[in-house]
Parts: C-alpha cells; sequence; structure tokens
C-alpha cells in the first residue's frame, strides 16, 4: 500500500506547489518546473520500488538494492534541482 500511496501523495503534492508558482511564472518556466517535477517523483517512485525489492532479499544484496535506491533518488534530485535552477534562469 504504501508503494501505491506514497508516489501518489508526492504528486499531489508537487501539483500543489506547481499551481501555486504558476501565477508568477512565464509558461515556459512553468512547463519547466513541471517537468522537473516530474523527474524528481518518477525517481522517487523508482527508487521505492527498488527499496521494496531490497525488503524482499537479506544481507549483502539488500545493502545493495539500498544504496542504489539511493543513488537513483539522488540522481532524480539533482536533475529535478539542475532543470528548476534552469527554469529560474529563463525569465
Amino acid at each position: 500500500m504504501n508503494a501505491i500511496t506514497m508516489p501518489r501523495l508526492a504528486m499531489i503534492a508537487v501539483t500543489s506547489a506547481s499551481l501555486g508558482l504558476a501565477a508568477c511564472n512565464s509558461p515556459q518556466q512553468e512547463a519547466t518546473e513541471k517537468a522537473a517535477d516530474a523527474v524528481e517523483a518518477q525517481s522517487e517512485a523508482a527508487a521505492d520500488a527498488i527499496e521494496n525489492q531490497a525488503d524482499a532479499t537479506t544481507g549483502a544484496a539488500e545493502d545493495a538494492l539500498d544504496a542504489k535506491a539511493d543513488a537513483v533518488e539522488k540522481a532524480g534530485d539533482a536533475k529535478s534541482d539542475a532543470m528548476k535552477d534552469q527554469a529560474e534562469k529563463q525569465n
């Protein structure tokens, strides 16, 4: 249930935040920010899926999957942040 609920909650939060910013952004900037939010949400969902796989294993395999999940989430966050930085420069 958490694997389904958490990504949906994340998307709701992202959508709410995007709507709040939409009034003061250009359409191009808004589109870039929405794309960045989608990248972040997708990486979080992928990391959650990998963590669920890790929960089904033990030992070194579990540790490796947990590390992979962390790396996926960090990479998604970094890409999202870079896209948001680019959006800020689009004014």
